[in-house]
């Protein structure tokens, strides 16, 4: 397994191999990235050489880096998937997070097998099956509640398989795996890492007769996960590792979040270091931020906790799937090119390229950047005058008395742009005489040693007392190193005068020792057997909501006990009126419409239904079918024929036509 049942891991996510290494910079115990192809982020791919400069980085601290190969393959894919899966283990990675099951029949490295987010994990018996087949760490699905994540932890061995869970950042409303929206109107495919995002759409929203419920609003699109008042509870639930969403997100992002949850998890680890049960993180060293972690100041569409606690009635974005920021101030003038602003506190500074932003009359976000600000000293401390980047005119409802938002601080964003952490691993330095010269051992907090010996005539220092401090103030000079010093203990038959050279030398050749020693101290990650006799899958007939795309993932399927095998719906083989979109999330509840809600409710007893209602945007029009009895909520479509008939030319066209599992048993 990838962690021990006391160990907790920081899973951050990076678009590439700079912003990798800034999160373990960060404290990140481990580092989510895209390799070359097959991830379910299809724009973040990186190269090898590049992964390769990440892994040697990572290890450096003990920290892992898990590749993205988590999208559904064709069968021409297949061999292309395994050759990925070869030079990222040769390349140093430290597990593969998948979600086709075709992946498993293949040759692969022996590699450890981690299920993705697209393999939807709600159920014990499925976390159980994963277990079993030889997935060694698994992402349970966003939308389970403490409950259910405990009952999964029961059911699945913590020596076998380690709980993972999203604790930050964008929330797919979908259960991930289960939405096909754009594959049906596109032809791309969000199980294939190419999703357009059809959950951020304003929509009208009808019912059966055709009255309008809601008007343009984006009753598809969640507010951002934020987990961080629930570590606690998610920890005495199984969870350990605390993953991080956003392999498209920037630096400042990655720094800012990961400082964030650092910050949290090392004082829950501190406050129960002598529990009966104490926890430890799942990598090296100790991280000093040079700025205070603050999750506000990143993009977001403000915060919930989403299911956790139970079902909640705010955790819709449902007015602006953009970021809305702080309230700052408000106007008090506009001006043919400026605007005056008056702040709620005083201590606001504005400052040349902020973001400022402003709900319009229907409620929809307004963005203004701003060009220059000035204070206005005249008017007081706490007022500016700004002069946006787009004409005045073209700001929508601009107004005195309105309020104003601040999305984008530049001060904020110049500061992540320099150094901002310090992560470091502490040691214990001990300087020995030899013979002919000086020995330095190095012990570091890990238990790792390694010593350096260099040739140098014992000379008497001419000042004892000075020169002991000598010693030990050239010997504290690891700056420029991955460690620092806990304490410097001098075994000398007396106080001795050394060159700084030589000791400089001395500690150079004993920290290149300990890295090596390090290095070749960190246990490769192992590949988990899966149970012999194979152990038969939850169900015995799979629709295309399992999202077979090819013969292997059949096979697989097949080998564990399923009869019946639909193809994926990639395959287009379900041409007819289809869930295309599964959620926990009822636009009915957060419409104040369901049934259960109006239960007692004097008058209305009775007379709420969960009828279908209707989404239409532009030429676009879904349907939504509420299933009360697990409180899901499916969104209904079919697939266009435009899609449908461009597949078939460019089939007729294709040299090697694609190849996919496509006959039903």
């Amino acid at each position: 397994m990838s962690l021990l049942p006391h160990q907790l891991e920081l899973l951050s996510p990076a678009r590439d191999a700079d912003i990798g290494m800034a999160a373990i910079d960060h404290g990140a115990d481990a580092v989510y990235i895209g390799g070359p192809a097959f991830g379910a982020r299809a724009t973040a791919g990186n190269e090898l050489r590049d992964l390769e400069r990440l892994i040697k980085h990572a290890h450096r601290f003990g920290s892992r880096i898990f590749i993205t190969l988590n999208t559904i393959l064709r069968d021409d894919e297949l061999q292309g998937a395994r050759d990925m899966a070869w030079q990222v283990y040769n390349a140093g990675a430290d597990a593969l997070i998948v979600q086709d099951m075709g992946l498993l029949e293949l040759d692969l490295p022996p590699i450890q097998l981690h299920a993705s987010t697209q393999t939807d994990i709600r159920t014990p018996e499925k976390a159980r099956f994963l277990q079993d087949v030889g997935l060694s760490q698994i992402v349970l699905a966003r939308e389970l509640d403490l409950g259910e994540i405990a009952a999964i932890r029961a059911a699945t061995d913590p020596a076998r398989t380690s709980i993972e869970f999203f604790v930050h950042g964008a929330l797919c409303v979908a259960y991930s795996g289960q939405c096909y929206i754009t594959h049906a109107h596109t032809g791309r495919s969000a199980n294939r890492g190419d999703c357009n995002q059809a959950c951020r759409l304003p929509y009208q929203v009808t019912d059966d007769q055709g009255r309008f419920i809601a008007h343009d609003k984006h009753v598809l699109s969640m507010k951002d996960n934020n987990q961080s008042d629930n570590l606690r509870a998610l920890i005495d639930a199984g969870v350990r590792s605390f993953k991080i969403e956003g392999r498209y997100k920037d630096l400042g992002y990655v720094k800012n979040i990961t400082a964030h949850y650092r910050t949290l998890l090392d004082a829950i680890i501190e406050e129960r270091q002598y529990s009966a049960e104490p926890l430890t993180r799942a990598s090296s060293g100790n991280t000093r931020f040079l700025f205070t972690p603050d999750p506000d100041q990143n993009f977001n569409r403000e915060f919930t906790d989403y299911f956790v606690n139970g079902r909640q009635e705010d955790i819709g974005a449902f007015d602006t799937p953009k970021t809305p920021g702080r309230a700052i101030g408000w106007v008090t003038k506009v001006g043919e090119d400026f605007v005056e602003l008056e702040t709620s506190d005083p201590a606001t500074i504005l400052h040349n390229g902020d973001g400022l932003c402003y709900y319009d009359l229907q409620k929809e976000l307004v963005g203004m950047a701003i060009n220059t600000a000035e204070p206005v000293s005249a008017l007081g401390l706490n007022k500016w005058r700004v002069y946006p980047n787009d004409p005045l005119a073209e700001l929508k409802d601009l107004r005195k008395g309105l309020e104003i938002n601040r999305n984008r601080d530049m001060d904020w964003v110049r500061m992540l742009d320099k150094k901002s952490s310090e992560r470091r691993i502490g040691l214990w330095a001990q300087l020995g005489e030899t013979p002919d010269g000086f020995e330095l051992t190095l012990t570091d907090e890990d238990g790792f040693a390694a010593s350096a010996r260099i040739t140098q005539a014992h000379q008497s220092a001419s000042d004892a007392a000075k020169g002991e401090t000598t010693l030990r103030e050239q010997l504290n000079r690891f700056g420029s190193t991955i460690f620092s010093v806990h304490d410097i203990s001098l075994n000398l038959s007396q106080p001795w005068f050394v060159p700084a050279s030589a000791l400089n030398q001395l500690r150079r050749d004993a920290v290149i020792a300990l890295e090596a020693a390090r290095a070749a101290g960190l246990p490769r990650l192992q590949r988990a057997q899966p149970v012999e006799p194979p152990v038969p899958f939850p169900e015995d007939t799979l629709s295309y909501l399992a999202n077979v795309y090819n013969a292997q993932a059949h096979a697989f399927y097949m080998k564990h006990g399923v009869q019946v095998i639909d193809a994926a719906y990639e395959s287009k083989e379900e041409e007819g009126e289809v869930s295309l979109m599964i959620t926990k999330h009822c636009v009915r509840f957060s419409l104040s419409l369901c049934p259960k809600q109006a239960k007692g409710v004097i008058g209305v007893k009775g007379t709420i239904k969960a009828e279908p209602l209707h989404l239409i945007n532009g030429k676009e029009k879904l349907t939504l079918r509420f299933d009360c009895k697990p409180c899901e909520m499916h969104v209904v479509g079919k697939i266009k024929r435009s899609v449908i008939n461009q597949f078939a030319q460019e089939q007729a066209l294709a040299e090697q036509p694609m190849q996919f599992y496509r006959t039903r048993p």
